[in-house]
């Protein structure tokens, strides 16, 4: 999955020849998962119709203040658009549009967007080739630049005009990728890798029966997603559970009882910078698994159980220069309990839960929780939705290993 998956893209289209191939290019982003709009400004709409990007993006397209041709006039916001916006992509971007952007000129509904935008704004120049190396082009290329914005670099190649060199708009899969390694580049985790355990263990009884408990391994998800969308390469090991984790950072090895997610997880341990361990492990486990199924033949049944390996504290034996974040769910003596088992497990971090909060813990979207880090400071959090809970956890671990 791409790393522009879910982000909301408005694409901005002047009036150049290239505008033809912003169809390809809405087509790529929308391929990517992004959510995409359009804004055009009026002369662009000789070079590809509103109709084409409206059906490709699935959006109504934008190029005046006004919707003039409805019987009841709409105001179109630039605002609204460019707070909308998670990234802006201006391509082709004429010289004309470029000169402006240097000089605030906001005389249509694309200029008054980009003066209104908050996200990173990525730019493809787009002209002939005189005019791609004129002083004042050039100028204007520094100046944007110089406020942030990002060059997409043309092309050289043969050109309306006839002439052959640069100013050839980069083609849509050179500006998707473009943006898609220029966002990688910047994110907090690019280059570390995160391991994660997530869900519940089975531990069995007999062939169809076990011990488990009532873990739906949301919360471990939604952190290797969030992990992986600040560019961490993620190695999750997952109990049984049906959360997907659809990314291309993320690989999923799934497991069943403790002793598969014990041995999976020192696979890894030693290659890995970080390591979140929020399953629900069994503590316990049958000591003898019965091979043909038990029949029901009195009216108790007594198993005898054994302790399972205790897989946070064997990494706390042995980590050097990982860090270490546990879970602790707990009903009573939270805070002390939590502590306690920070120190014992030798921890970076713990997360606390409490079954006494309502919305939090088990089978909910929402968590409540507590972070304790090694330095015995407390952060507490209201309830909040597992996803931005997962982003709270990492941001801390970021400001931690950064600091």
């Amino acid at each position: 999955m791409s790393i522009l998956s879910g982000k909301n893209i408005l694409l901005g289209i002047t009036a150049g020849i290239a505008a033809y191939k912003t169809g390809s290019l809405v087509r790529l982003f929308v391929k990517s998962g992004a959510n995409v709009k359009v804004v055009m400004t009026p002369s662009a709409k000789d070079f590809i119709t509103p109709l084409t990007l409206s059906t490709l993006s699935k959006h109504p397209v934008h190029s005046s203040f006004i919707n003039e041709e409805d019987d009841n006039a709409v105001w179109n916001s630039h605002v609204d658009l460019g707070l909308w916006a998670d990234v802006f992509v201006i391509a082709p971007a004429t010289a004309n549009t470029l000169s402006k952007m240097v000089n605030g000129t906001s005389d249509n509904l694309l200029l008054a967007t980009y003066l209104s935008a908050k996200c990173p704004v990525y730019f493809a120049p787009a002209m002939d080739l005189d005019m791609y190396k004129h002083p004042s082009t050039l100028q204007s290329f520094q100046k944007l630049e110089s406020f942030g914005n990002i060059m997409i670099p043309a092309a050289s190649g043969e050109l309306a005009s006839g002439l052959v060199g640069d100013g050839r708009m980069a083609e849509p899969e050179d500006i998707v990728a473009f943006i898609e390694n220029d966002v990688l580049g910047k994110l907090p985790l690019r280059g570390k890798k995160v391991l994660i355990t997530a869900g519940p263990t089975y531990e069995a009884i007999d062939p169809v029966r076990f011990i488990g408990n009532h873990s739906s391994g949301k919360m471990g998800f939604e952190i290797a997603k969030a992990a992986a969308n600040f560019g961490a390469e993620v190695i999750l090991i997952s109990g049984p559970t049906h959360q997907k984790a659809v990314h291309s950072l993320i690989k999923v090895i799934p497991v069943t009882n403790a002793q598969e997610m014990y041995d999976q997880v020192h696979n890894y341990f030693e290659t890995v910078d970080i390591a979140i361990l929020s399953a629900a492990v069994a503590d316990y486990k049958p000591k003898e698994v019965a091979t043909q199924k038990i029949k029901k033949k009195t009216s108790t049944l007594t198993l005898e159980l054994e302790k399972t390996k205790d897989i946070l504290a064997s990494l706390g034996d042995i980590k050097k220069q990982q860090y270490l974040v546990g879970f602790a769910l707990e009903t009573n003596n939270e805070l002390e309990n939590a502590k306690g088992k920070l120190k014992r497990k030798n921890l970076n971090l713990i997360v606390l839960n409490s079954l006494n909060d309502k919305g939090a813990g088990f089978k909910s979207d929402t968590n409540k929780v507590t972070f304790i880090d090694d330095q015995d400071a407390v952060t507490e959090f209201q309830l909040k939705s597992k996803a931005e809970v997962a982003e709270d956890l990492l941001n801390k671990i970021i400001s931690q290993i950064d600091a």
